[in-house]
């Protein structure tokens, strides 16, 4: 039977007897935990809609185009996602075939394409994480404004030092 971790556990972070490193542990470790539990309600939201990760990405870039009036042609989109226009077309055509999107024509140029949501789409994702939205408000929503700015400036400093990851360094 394979070993259990222990989710409390800072497993790759050697015990230290340091009170602020063990705080600083169990903190990385809280947000661990948190973003397991967000991988895995993102792949049931990919699921309940029968889509694919590429193809809620993509919904989600349209929609908030879509709110701030903005077109998006495709090539856009591929370097959103860093893909291929090849793939592209086909996560295009996969998401049209079940109703999410359409492409329209330019007004004045007829060569060129955009990509837009379907109203449906709309009220189908709303309606698919309204409530967990919700219920992320509700868990954050009476914090106070210095709370709020430690979390932010936490995230931000997480962010960057996660930024900092090189794909192509050497691992030796």
């Amino acid at each position: 039977m394979p070993d259990v971790i222990d989710p409390n556990s800072g497993y790759w972070y050697a015990d230290d007897e340091d009170a602020r490193r063990r705080r600083a542990v169990e903190l990385l470790q809280a947000f661990r935990v948190y973003r397991a539990a967000e991988v895995a309600m993102r792949r049931r939201t990919r699921d309940a809609m029968s889509m694919g990760e590429n193809d809620l990405l993509v919904l989600r870039y349209l929609l908030k185009a879509r709110q701030r009036e903005t077109q998006v042609s495709p090539g856009e989109l591929a370097r959103y996602l860093g893909v291929s226009t090849a793939s592209m077309t086909a996560i295009i055509d996969r998401l049209e075939k079940s109703g999410h999107v359409r492409r329209e024509r330019h007004a004045t140029d007829r060569r060129s394409l955009y990509v837009v949501p379907t109203a449906d789409t709309d009220d189908e994702v709303r309606k698919t994480l309204g409530d967990m939205h919700d219920r992320m408000l509700d868990a954050v929503i009476d914090m106070t404004p210095e709370e709020s700015s430690v979390v932010i400036e936490c995230l931000g400093r997480l962010q960057s030092a996660v930024d900092q990851v090189d794909a192509h360094a050497d691992a030796s």
